[in-house]
């Protein structure tokens, strides 16, 4: 993969090498899938079992089993496999990585402001920005389709979507590089798009029972994590708390000096398992559970493994030794306000892992379940958060407009590569499904 080399952060440079790269790439030849041979969907999937926990497996396939959405979801590998095989400008941001629908919300900053960002970056590394784009967009498509919106309103709706990623990326262009480092999507854009759907669809609200684990005392007095399995449970052996204990010093090393001394007023009281997400589920996953003053005084925090990202076999490796520190770099460098409890450490079962604090407030959107109206404001927010983050991460915003141009053919391009990429995706679940009855691939229902 080449990538262009950037000779000046002059604003009319930078468009004039984002104008000049459509010699290299039309726009218009974003629309075809890629030229490749032809792979195993599932071949791609199963390689990376072995790197998991073997007994989560089948609850990661029964997940992704659900829908031709939940599918696509935990395929990020497969994604990205294809799209190495598709053609890009050179334009190198950080990427997310895995830039679908599910994989953004609200959230709020160590200030307590809520804003609307990306918030998984389990595989971002530095990559093509179209590789984002072209995942977001399939991911309306697919979405659309799963929920059974018809097919000119899915269009717009993935049109829309391309649309303010365009434009946001034409006014971040014109901003000076602090004003676009500062930029958010606050509450009010948010507030916007809470009134266009449902208080249940889309909203400000605590994280619900399955998500945000419950505490109990035992007889002893001792805090402890509430088993809800498949959700949350304790491991029979001491590995997990083995694994906590003694990575905290090495998790401390990695936070600035006021949040080091700021999480060593916690003691470590509980350590428990908890299953997330659906293309995470078999990687590792821990919550803990620290006391300060009292036990009311409670910090919990998630402990998740970071393996190589989906996109490195691609887009080169990352200069990291860790990979969780990977994520905290590349979760820094593209989100506004990043978790104050955010680092990384090497547990001693030589896997890697980040840290950050398990949030008690939260707006999501349950993709499946919105309104025609509700689904495509949520897609336009999330290519609006989309785009500050290229923005934000590369400083190569003038550029990446340069490309686009002010006309519609890139996004026409992208919205016929998401029409049929989501053919391709729906074969996949179909053989994700033979798979799964033939006993080739394992599958816990629910």
């Amino acid at each position: 993969m080449e990538w262009l080399a950037v000779p000046s952060r002059n604003p009319a440079d930078l468009r004039a090498l984002g104008k000049s790269a459509r010699e290299r790439v039309k726009r218009t030849e974003h629309a075809a899938l890629p030229d490749a041979p032809p792979r195993d969907a599932i071949a791609i999937l199963r390689a990376g079992d072995a790197a998991r926990v073997a007994a989560l497996l089948p609850i990661r396939y029964g997940r992704m089993a659900v829908s031709p959405f939940t599918f696509y979801r935990g395929a990020a590998a497969v994604m990205a496999h294809d799209l190495a095989a598709s053609p890009v400008s050179g334009i190198r941001v950080q990427c997310c990585g895995d830039a679908h629908l599910s994989n953004f919300g609200g959230f709020a900053t160590p200030e307590r402001n809520v804003v609307f960002d990306v918030n998984d970056f389990d595989e971002t590394a530095p990559g093509a920005w179209e590789w984002d784009v072209k995942r977001l967009a399939a991911s309306v498509e697919i979405a659309g389709r799963t929920i059974g919106f018809k097919h000119a309103q899915i269009a717009d709706a993935v049109a829309g979507c391309l649309e303010l990623y365009r434009l946001r990326m034409a006014e971040f262009a014109d901003m000076s590089t602090l004003d676009v480092w500062y930029f958010k999507v606050d509450e009010a854009a948010l507030a916007d798009a809470i009134r266009a759907a449902s208080p249940k669809t889309l909203e400000r609200t605590a994280i619900s029972s399955h998500l945000f684990p419950r505490v109990e005392s035992s007889a002893d007095g001792a805090l402890r994590f509430v088993d809800t399995p498949p959700h949350v449970f304790h491991d029979a052996t001491d590995e997990a708390l083995e694994l906590a204990g003694g990575a905290c010093a090495a998790y401390a090393r990695t936070l600035p000096a006021d949040r080091r001394a700021l999480f060593e007023r916690y003691r470590l009281a509980d350590v428990a398992t908890k299953v997330v997400g659906v293309g995470s589920v078999g990687t590792r996953c821990l919550i803990a559970l620290f006391i300060a003053g009292s036990a009311d005084d409670r910090l919990i925090l998630q402990i998740k493994e970071a393996a190589a990202s989906v996109l490195e076999p691609y887009a080169g490796t990352v200069p990291f030794e860790n990979h969780g520190e990977r994520v905290v770099v590349g979760q820094r460098l593209i989100q506004f306000a990043s978790d104050v409890f955010l680092g990384w450490m090497r547990g001693p079962d030589g896997h890697d892992y980040y840290v950050r604090q398990l949030r008690d407030l939260k707006t999501s959107a349950d993709i499946e379940k919105l309104s025609l109206s509700q689904f495509s404001a949520y897609a336009a927010l999330c290519a609006r958060a989309l785009a500050r983050a290229h923005a934000r991460g590369s400083g190569l915003a003038a550029a990446i407009a340069g490309y686009l141009g002010r006309g519609t053919a890139f996004d026409e391009a992208i919205a016929r590569f998401a029409q049929a990429y989501a053919e391709v995706n729906a074969r996949d679940y179909e053989a994700l499904l033979a798979a799964i009855k033939s006993g080739e691939v394992p599958a816990e229902k629910g």
